[in-house]
């Protein structure tokens, strides 16, 4: 079964790797989707993290990534993927991707499931926010990103 794992990446963070890693036990095939608003602006920027996110990932064969604009269960239909995938890092985010996962379901007429997957304690306080927040006073972020050989090594050490 093909699952999708959709966000803004924007960066990948070692947090969403853990979560993709772990999917890949699961799943056979990952889409990874970047969700982007064209109202928002976000185009270019999103255009940006597909490329940075296909580089990270290149060497991953079970994994795909693609860009999105419309809803997630549309995406995931369009890419054949039978389950969207959701990373939660405490109890307000799993309560909002619950919310998120029956709404999910119920546009999808029951056709699109999705998988909720708790982060480990190491990745807890990890957001793509706060990444960006210390890029942009000038603090290193090395330690909350990914290197293409950790992808390489976290997205082939496993197997279904």
């Amino acid at each position: 079964m093909k699952a999708i794992f959709p966000g803004s990446f924007n960066p990948f963070t070692k947090g969403h790797l853990d979560i993709l890693s772990r999917a890949l036990q699961m799943f056979e095939h990952v889409v990874v989707a970047i969700g982007y608003n064209e109202k928002k602006g976000q185009s270019e920027e999103s255009a940006a993290n597909l490329q940075q996110l296909k580089g990270l990932l290149a060497n991953c064969s079970r994994v795909s990534v693609i860009r999105y604009s419309d809803l997630t269960v549309d995406a995931a239909r369009r890419h054949g993927a039978g389950v969207i995938v959701r990373g939660f890092r405490n109890s307000i985010d799993a309560e909002y991707e619950r919310q998120l996962a029956a709404t999910n379901y119920r546009i999808s007429d029951g056709k699109i499931d999705t998988v909720l997957i708790a982060s480990r304690p190491e990745y807890e306080i990890i957001s793509s926010s706060m990444v960006r927040e210390l890029s942009h006073f000038g603090h290193p972020t090395g330690e909350y990103l990914p290197t293409e050989e950790e992808c390489f090594m976290a997205c082939e050490a496993v197997a279904i």
